[in-house]
């Protein structure tokens, strides 16, 4: 039975287990999370526009971005260092690691200012299942031509790694991940695609892709706290931490596999992966089989 919009969202234990396990595998994986996490809702029978849903998104994310912080702890660490340093020393200002965390500090602030100018439209009429069906293969479009262009500047031994990122391929990149804004786009997908183009190499994308996610996904989570408290408490605090707690263990062992299965593979198989979820879900939503919200 799937609840009324208006009526009191409850949340069992199993569900919270079921949504963590969707966040900690989707969310660094270019398969997009809130896309996966609005089918997995509807299929328990959650209604995904309702403000606690909506919330419960964007807060179990925090699991996932603890598991960034401890997976790349001490490089997080050493570029903070590196840009408070260079805040006052124009030799510092001249490191690597400082011009990388300016590239991070850039790259998030466009996501930020668009969700709050769009942030009616982004927890409303985009969450139907149409969009993310539509989503999920128009933008596997632009990561195939992405990996086409990697494989271009490969062969022509033109890539560039992390000791050649700029403060502008962190802007260029932060722009794009706007588009992660809509869901079944894939903030990682967005992210990466966009390294891809820039002609940066794919393990470097990956890594620029989970430093950006930090500043934004934070930001969602605590944004989503406050505006939508009350509707959290409903859902009850158990729930929440036993999903939050879940989604960063798998998110954790996400990331370590990923960074692995970039140094050797494309992105191919998320693109395959994405094209077949969306035309499957534009069957069962033109058969009738669930409902876009």
């Amino acid at each position: 039975m799937i609840l009324a919009v208006d009526a009191p969202v409850e949340l069992s234990y199993f569900q919270a287990v079921v949504l963590g396990i969707v966040e900690g595998l989707t969310e660094y994986l270019p398969v997009s999370s809130t896309g996966h996490l609005t089918i997995a809702e509807k299929l328990l029978g959650l209604p995904v526009d309702a403000p606690a849903v909506t919330a419960y998104t964007a807060l179990i994310q925090i699991g996932a971005i603890l598991a960034t912080f401890t997976y790349f702890g001490k490089k997080i660490l050493r570029l903070f260092l590196a840009w408070i340093r260079g805040l006052g020393n124009a030799e510092a200002r001249e490191s690597h690691d400082y011009q990388l965390a300016w590239a991070v500090i850039v790259g998030s602030i466009p996501v930020v200012v668009v969700a709050l100018l769009l942030k009616d439209l982004i927890s409303g009429p985009l969450r139907s299942l149409w969009v993310v069906a539509a989503a999920l293969i128009l933008w596997s479009v632009v990561m195939w031509f992405a990996e086409r262009r990697h494989d271009v500047l490969e062969s022509q031994g033109v890539q560039r790694g992390e000791d050649a990122l700029t403060v502008k391929d962190g802007l260029v990149i932060g722009l794009v991940q706007c588009f992660s804004l809509i869901p079944g786009v894939s903030r990682s997908g967005a992210t990466i695609s966009a390294g891809l183009m820039r002609g940066i190499d794919r393990v470097t994308s990956t890594e620029l892709s989970f430093f950006l996610a930090i500043p934004a996904l934070t930001g969602a989570g605590i944004y989503q706290t406050f505006e939508n408290g009350d509707a959290l408490q409903a859902l009850g605090v158990g729930p929440i931490i036993t999903g939050c707690v879940v989604a960063f263990v798998v998110a954790y062992a996400s990331i370590a596999w990923l960074l692995k299965f970039v140094q050797s593979n494309s992105l191919m198989s998320f693109i395959a992966y994405r094209v077949v979820l969306g035309a499957i879900m534009f069957l069962a939503l033109g058969a009738g089989w669930i409902s876009a919200t």
